[in-house]
């Protein structure tokens, strides 16, 4: 597909909270303009379509009314913020779309934030208007409030409003309208989204700029950018400016594109140039990274650089060397997981890893969130591993202090529960900054270090049995927040391996929360469970009921099993202490202790 010169050209991004509806309207746009068949997402990859959520920014394309709208979908989760960063530096406009029940979210601030800050004049779109609990005046008051806080210019808080059920596909102008589709959304989004494209632009000299990157396994690293200025041709010997990166490579290198690919809905259609405005993919440059210049003019200005964030969490990945190492996976080898490790470093920019030492990698990432999709991703694609407890990645500053990432934390739960959150979190060094009301809910506002927020989210959802909401955003690198006394969690260990029995298990049950059910394989060393005083505490769930002649009452007792707390990748990061790994196969999840005996223990003591 070849885009004329004629065809103008918009480009926007949709920007929201988890769970706010971004997805479903994107599939929503794309379905009335022919661009998707009923049925198919954006969210496209198994974890997406798994757990309601976009993990990986996207980008499609719709024709309108004879103009092509470039569609680049964000991820909702703070965790991944860094990629809406980089996306909004490529696109004109926004549309920031808001629950009507929720109203703004700390992930709304933080996209908000960075759209002001580029200058960029977003279309809100207050949508789920169809809850029960919505209230879209408030939230549109709630959002202007929010615009103000921001420091958003006169023009940008006077932003357009467009009221959406996603879901149902449609939109209105005014709550009272009648409406049968999006139309209005997308006559707004030509009214207020400027034209990218132009022939002034188009005749310039050539400046490309990537935004995210793509791995392909026969085209090798692909770039997905803008093209700013000039026309982008195949097989054009090009070169490749840095505006500073961190890479020991030279300022100016040169190169040559192999493939283009513009965007047709989902769809990726090979192109032989694309015109300045327009979306793209290319290949061809091994090594192309995010924010560098492509140019066909040596001496041409680069654009300015593309500012990547820093991780805030850290962890060792290790070869698994349990008691059940290689019984599921294919891939088991130091160098298999280092192979995966490099080949995940083409795209997840967010990801940085130290590979200085022979059989352990050090693994730098955005959060816990982040690192449990790589783990999930390495066991899904048939890989063992064990990793070590996560944590936070302090830093020193010029002047000689210790600072650490802190962040914003905004609760939403019943009244009855708000002194045992207040009092739990302010235990952890992070302090209440606000109070609002919302109907039967009550709104905590907080900030804090992100070590006290570390191993908290399984314990918030038991203090408010299930009906809080807790949701937070990396807010910046502040000062040492000081010593901060957890409780200490203790384990449950098993002592014995063989198979766990219902018997020992209903007696252990009294004692702490189970990670297991009857019937499961276990070894000496292997956590079973936690323990409800916070001792660590040896047992053997293996041991059944012993069998006499003489019948009793209380030995014929019907076994009551409490269902397991069962272990996922999350909740294991989340629960484990710092002496014991995350065990990783394809098909299963194990907590254990690092020393799974006591001559363990001992002879890694004599070795130190």
């Amino acid at each position: 597909m070849r885009i004329p010169m004629s065809t103008e050209i918009r480009n926007i991004a949709i920007i929201a909270h988890v769970d706010h509806g971004k997805t479903t309207l994107t599939d929503a746009i794309m379905r009335q303009c022919g661009a998707i068949k009923e049925g198919t997402s954006m969210d496209s990859n198994t974890l997406e379509i798994e757990r309601g959520i976009t993990i990986y920014s996207k980008n499609a394309s719709i024709n309108y009314r004879g103009t092509k709208i470039n569609i680049v979908d964000t991820p909702g989760h703070a965790d991944f913020g860094s990629e809406v960063e980089r996306v909004l530096r490529a696109i004109d406009s926004v549309l920031l779309v808001v629950d009507a029940q929720e109203g703004p979210m700390p992930q709304t601030r933080f996209v908000l934030k960075k759209s002001l800050e580029l200058g960029l004049k977003p279309i809100v779109v207050i949508n789920k208007i169809d809850k029960q609990a919505a209230d879209p005046h408030r939230t549109e008051e709630q959002v202007l409030e929010l615009f103000l806080e921001l420091g958003a210019s006169d023009e940008q808080a006077n932003f357009p409003v467009v009221y959406a059920n996603g879901r149902a596909g449609i939109a209105k102008l005014k709550l009272e309208d009648d409406s049968k589709d999006l139309t209005p959304l997308l006559d707004a989004i030509l009214k207020h989204v400027p034209a990218a494209s132009s022939k002034e632009k188009s005749a310039k000299h050539l400046r490309f700029q990537p935004f995210n990157l793509g791995y392909d396994n026969f085209l090798g690293r692909l770039a997905v950018g803008r093209v700013y200025e000039g026309i982008l041709h195949v097989e054009e010997n090009i070169f490749i400016k840095s505006a500073g990166n961190e890479k020991s490579l030279p300022a100016i290198r040169q190169g040559k594109i192999s493939k283009i690919y513009t965007f047709n809905g989902l769809d990726k259609i090979e192109t032989k140039e694309a015109v300045a405005g327009d979306i793209v993919m290319i290949a061809g440059l091994p090594d192309i990274d995010i924010g560098e210049t492509i140019t066909t003019e040596e001496s041409a200005q680069p654009l300015p650089a593309i500012k990547v964030d820093e991780p805030t969490i850290s962890l060792t990945f290790l070869v698994n060397n349990s008691p059940f190492a290689g019984r599921d996976g294919k891939f088991v080898t130091s160098r298999q997981i280092r192979e995966f490790l490099e080949r995940e470093l083409e795209v997840n920019v967010g990801l940085k890893i130290d590979f200085s030492s022979v059989d352990s990698f050090k693994v730098f990432g955005r959060g816990e969130f982040h690192i449990a999709i790589l783990l999930e991703n390495m066991r899904r694609a048939g890989y063992e591993v064990r990793v070590s407890q996560p944590q936070v990645i302090f830093r020193e500053e010029n002047h000689g202090e210790r600072s650490e990432p802190f962040e914003e934390i905004i609760v939403d739960i019943p009244s009855e529960f708000q002194g045992a959150i207040i009092e739990k979190l302010g235990g952890r060094g992070i302090t209440l900054k606000n109070i609002a009301h919302h109907a039967e809910t009550i709104r905590l506002f907080f900030e804090g270090p992100t070590r006290g927020l570390l191993g908290y989210r399984s314990q918030f959802m038991i203090d408010t049995k299930g009906e809080g909401i807790l949701s937070s955003r990396f807010i910046g690198f502040k000062p040492f927040a000081g010593e901060i006394r957890k409780r200490p969690q203790g384990s449950m260990i098993s002592m014995a391996s063989g198979k766990t029995s219902g018997f020992s298990l209903w007696g252990l049950q009294e004692r702490g929360t189970l990670y297991i059910g009857p019937g499961v394989e276990v070894y000496a060393g292997m956590v079973i469970g936690n323990t409800s005083k916070g001792e660590e505490m040896y047992v053997n769930p293996t041991k059944g009921k012993e069998l006499s002649n003489t019948r009793s009452k209380l030995s014929d007792e019907a076994i009551d099993l409490v269902p397991p707390y069962e272990l996922t990748i999350e909740r294991g990061l989340e629960i484990m202490s710092d002496d014991e790994y995350l065990e990783v196969t394809p098909k299963s999840v194990r907590l254990r202790k690092q020393f799974l005996t006591e001559q363990d223990k001992a002879r890694a003591k004599k070795n130190l």
